[in-house]
């Protein structure tokens, strides 16, 4: 019996893609990755810093923003093949708002935004899996991972490119719900500190107050006090720092209950035991006008269960 062998699959060519209208003002770098889906970003920022991606035949760096019209070379990647399967697994989120500019989300807590640092996708990604047709899906804003509410998308450029400069601008109010560990004091307190990112010897992404840092403005106000032993505030953000209100809280005295880079590891346990196994920070309000027509919007997500659930424990516990 004669065995019949698949010819072998053709290697990866150079590829020239044309930006279209859609994809204007995008970095190259993410426009790469929406693009050669399924090629680990390291291989895209490889590619690129070697010279071998070329916009209109010239070599450029990750952050360049693209014009519509512009030609990307791109290198021999190898790509997943056609018609393979996904390796996302398409999901729905609770939809807070839709039109044909923007989608706004509920996030729940413990899925990532998007995918990179040992998380092979995120919120975004399974997005586009579960919606293919879209033209455009792309994060106004972020959430970290451990942080639930209202995340923001973009489904066209034009709104994207208006929301990323509201957020750079800090127009819009963001508002937060937080349970701390202690008894906080002041019913209103602005904390402006300002914050330096830096990696941990292990390469772990951290923040510190350091006078080095960016400039970082957070808005807190008391909501409620339990015996002493926790407190719920609001914090509003009016900028936009990465763990920003998670690092300020904390250089307070009062770290966020759950939190595992900037809070103690004896209050997370002690939750843990009581079925709480989250952060507890929710971003429950958001004002921003419509990035297209100005209309001035309001999203707002409830405190999740697990959150209600652990308030009602803290509300009739004893002293």
């Amino acid at each position: 019996m004669r065995k019949i062998v698949d010819p072998p699959a053709p290697p990866p060519a150079v590829r020239l893609v044309v930006v279209g209208t859609e994809h204007e003002g995008q970095r190259l770098d993410n426009f790469l990755l929406r693009v050669c889906k399924g090629v680990p970003k390291s291989h895209v920022y490889k590619a690129i810093r070697d010279g071998q991606v070329r916009v209109n035949k010239g070599r450029s760096r990750a952050d360049v923003r693209l014009a519509s019209g512009d030609s990307v070379r791109i290198p021999p990647l190898r790509l997943p093949a056609p018609g393979a399967a996904a390796p996302v697994p398409p999901a729905d989120f609770p939809v807070l708002y839709e039109d044909a500019h923007l989608l706004v989300i509920d996030k729940p807590a413990g899925v990532a935004v998007h995918g990179g640092s040992g998380v092979s996708f995120g919120v975004i990604e399974q997005l586009r899996a579960a919606r293919p047709a879209e033209r455009l899906l792309e994060l106004a804003h972020r959430l970290d991972r451990e942080t639930s509410g209202v995340l923001m998308v973009a489904r066209s450029r034009k709104a994207l490119v208006a929301l990323h400069d509201m957020m750079r601008e800090s127009r819009g109010r963001k508002h937060y719900l937080a349970l701390v560990v202690g008894d906080w004091v002041n019913d209103r307190q602005h904390i402006r500190l300002p914050l330096l990112k830096y990696l941990t010897p292990d390469g772990e992404r951290r923040v510190r107050v350091d006078a080095l840092g960016k400039p970082a403005h957070t808005i807190v106000t008391l909501q409620r006090r339990y015996a002493g032993r926790y407190s719920l505030v609001g914090a509003e953000l009016r900028t936009g720092r990465t763990h920003q209100i998670r690092v300020h809280l904390a250089a307070q005295g009062h770290p966020i209950a759950g939190d595992e880079k900037y809070g103690p590891d004896a209050v997370r346990a002690a939750l843990a035991a009581q079925g709480f196994r989250r952060m507890f920070l929710h971003a429950h309000r958001l004002e921003i006008p419509h990035p297209v027509s100005g209309e001035p919007l309001v999203f707002e997500s409830p405190l999740p269960p697990a959150c209600r659930a652990l308030l009602d424990q803290l509300e009739h516990a004893r002293p």
